[in-house]
């Protein structure tokens, strides 16, 4: 016989609330019930509920907000744990992993996409040629990230997109980083993003995956150049 493993009622708590994330009783910016109804929902006391909500706040999956409660800002403490990893990782390491998941994704999308994906993908392009002309750094990266997770989305792995949307911070910074539209220019001269998108439309995993590779070999160029 095993001895019983005695466990404390913040324990209890945070295995709760996880469980409850987990289930999807809350999306992603929804306020928690306080801390008062946590206490009656749970039967704990007032103390368990504010350590093991502040466990949760650690990990990076709830956040309290001065005044206003405790929102649910992510749902999976891998993804928090490598999202924070990416923040500090240097661009040119982030650039040689992409090269591996782009390559998947470029694939996979060529293979698998919708109708629904490819509307998506060509909507986020216009976007970005949009804010091209406009000199629009902040429109450039937001239409640039949401094309390649719809690249990563369309290809239908679902693991392989969870993993990509946690470079979504950190993609973002270095597409500004590395932007030229402040002097006019196209980050992209070569137009390897259309070359890309022409390549899922027509379901060549080939071509996909050149041009994947291309759109990274001008970032890794653009990120040299800026030293």
């Amino acid at each position: 016989m095993r001895q019983v493993v005695r466990r404390s009622l913040v324990d209890v708590v945070v295995d709760e609330l996880k469980r409850e994330i987990a289930e999807g009783t809350w999306s992603i910016g929804d306020r928690l019930p306080s801390e008062a109804e946590l206490t009656s929902i749970l039967g704990v006391s007032r103390a368990s509920v504010r350590e093991g909500v502040r466990s949760l706040v650690q990990l990076g999956l709830l956040e309290t907000r001065q005044g206003d409660g405790t929102y649910l800002v992510a749902t999976d403490p891998t993804q928090v744990a490598l999202r924070r990893a990416l923040q500090t990782a240097d661009v040119r390491e982030v650039i040689e992993v992409r090269r591996a998941l782009d390559i998947v994704a470029a694939r996979g999308a060529a293979a698998n996409h919708t109708e629904q994906d490819l509307e998506s993908l060509s909507e986020q392009l216009r976007l970005r040629k949009e804010a091209v002309a406009a000199h629009d750094a902040e429109a450039f990266a937001d239409a640039d990230v949401a094309f390649h997770l719809g690249v990563a989305a369309a290809s239908g792995n679902r693991l392989l997109s969870d993993i990509y949307a946690s470079f979504d911070t950190t993609l973002r910074e270095s597409i500004i980083d590395a932007s030229v539209l402040a002097e006019g220019k196209d980050p992209d001269p070569k137009k390897e993003h259309e070359r890309l998108y022409a390549a899922i439309v027509s379901g060549d995993p080939t071509a996909a995956q050149a041009a994947a590779l291309g759109v990274l070999d001008q970032q890794a160029r653009l990120v040299d150049a800026r030293g």
